[in-house]
């Protein structure tokens, strides 16, 4: 169970600055100019919240949305799709390995944060790191496309429902 602790409200610049990083990667608006944007620590994980719910972190400076945001936004950018095969594993954390990617956005760059959709409801399954660029996970044959941060059902899903 994550607790929520030090919640502090973004100042409207530093929050304006977070929106419009996410908006670039995402293409997505998390909040509106006057929303108050608010982060917080839970037991490790920097979260983003907009009105009390976590719809994003930040890890190394960089903010992306957690899987209940993705839901909630539905953003068109950086997503990698993988086969229903790989589903089970991908929901309970493991990283995606290339056979099992069956599209992924071609802007995508090493080292990017992306997240994981199935091939048939295109909903989002998890969050990770691209182990390598959207093209060479849709060409690989072998190796690891993506390296698994958050996933349903994890700690960081699960503090919606405390």
């Amino acid at each position: 169970m994550l607790r929520v602790r030090h919640r502090q409200r973004l100042r409207r610049k530093e929050a304006s600055t977070l929106i419009e990083q996410l908006k670039v990667a995402l293409d997505v608006e998390i909040a509106g100019p006057e929303e108050p944007v608010e982060t917080a620590d839970a037991d490790g994980w920097s979260i983003v919240m907009i009105k009390g719910k976590a719809l994003g972190f930040v890890i190394d400076g960089r903010p992306f949305l957690t899987v209940r945001g993705l839901l909630a936004l539905k953003p068109g950018r950086r997503f990698v799709t993988v086969d229903m095969g790989a589903v089970k594993f991908v929901c309970n954390g493991a990283d995606v390995m290339a056979p099992g990617v069956v599209d992924a956005d071609r802007a995508i760059k090493a080292g990017d944060f992306v997240w994981i959709r199935d091939e048939r409801n295109k909903q989002p399954l998890a969050v990770g790191e691209a182990m390598m660029s959207g093209e060479e996970m849709i060409l690989a044959e072998s190796g690891k496309a993506a390296k698994s941060i958050h996933y349903v059902g994890d700690k960081l899903w699960n503090l919606e429902a405390e």
